[in-house]
């Protein structure tokens, strides 16, 4: 369940104003929100491998809505979805042509159908990502030549943009593959930048715009992390320590009891 971009924005001001330090304007707070959805996210992934190096040693809290490795998994859900590339010819390859950015690749499934492997129906088999030098070295060997079952790819991007993106692509390689081949790939996305929308009131002020602002994308359990993680960033924009001092060792203590 996504956080509500308003109820932050509007709590963020509220402890600004309560004691005069100042005010964000709503260019500010936008900028600002992105840049603190966007670190607590990256925050998942250290975190969600420093619990699971307490589950390996058998160190971690497993009991229901008390797993922290569950937590993490739970909140990363939202952003993995199963997405197809499709087959490019000028680059030999497939490409995503969605809009969302690509976060992190997982599994990736090649079908390849049966009039390519000469067996009775489709052929569906895991698709190993290796780095270009190893993609060239074993591709070349005789001995290790990728097949249908057996197929590898690597990973980099297209010369140019293909229409209707305005930049050069995520492009797979993969080996064998043709045109009739296809590709469905586990994607984590980042999340979409949040906004708060707005109009400009008769008094000039500024007038929360549900249909044009874009909430937070994280798990609703992040809300009070955005609400300080904000206050941080605009300690430091109207230049109060103590706004950042009181926000910092906020932040601290809830990391504190989140890793004990």
């Amino acid at each position: 369940m996504a956080v509500n971009i308003n109820t932050v924005y509007t709590t963020v001001l509220y402890i600004l104003n309560k004691e005069q330090r100042g005010y964000i304007p709503p260019a500010e707070f936008n900028s600002l929100a992105v840049q603190v959805q966007n670190d607590i996210f990256d925050s998942y992934f250290p975190d969600g491998n420093q619990v699971n190096r307490l589950n390996q040693s058998n160190r971690q809290n497993d009991t229901e809505f008390f797993d922290m490795f569950k937590d993490i998994s739970y909140k990363l859900f939202p952003f993995e979805k199963e997405t197809a590339f499709t087959w490019n010819a000028a680059n030999t390859g497939f490409i995503y042509t969605g809009t969302k950015t690509i976060y992190k690749l997982g599994e990736i499934i090649a079908t390849t159908p049966a009039s390519q492997t000469g067996q009775p129906a489709q052929y569906e088999s895991v698709v190993q990502l290796t780095s270009k030098s190893d993609y060239t070295e074993i591709t070349k060997s005789k001995l290790t030549a990728p097949t249908a079952q057996y197929p590898i790819c690597f990973t980099t991007q297209t010369a140019a943009a293909i229409a209707p993106a305005t930049t050069p692509q995520l492009l797979i390689k993969v080996s064998p593959a043709s045109a009739t081949t296809t590709l469905a790939v586990n994607c984590l996305f980042k999340p979409t930048d949040p906004s708060w929308g707005f109009t400009v009131g008769t008094l000039g002020q500024y007038v929360y715009n549900s249909a044009t602002s874009v909430n937070f994308e994280l798990d609703t359990s992040e809300q009070n992390n955005l609400v300080i993680e904000i206050l941080k960033y605009a300690g430091i924009i109207i230049k109060d320590p103590q706004i950042v001092q009181a926000a910092a060792q906020a932040s601290q203590q809830e990391e504190i009891n989140l890793k004990r």
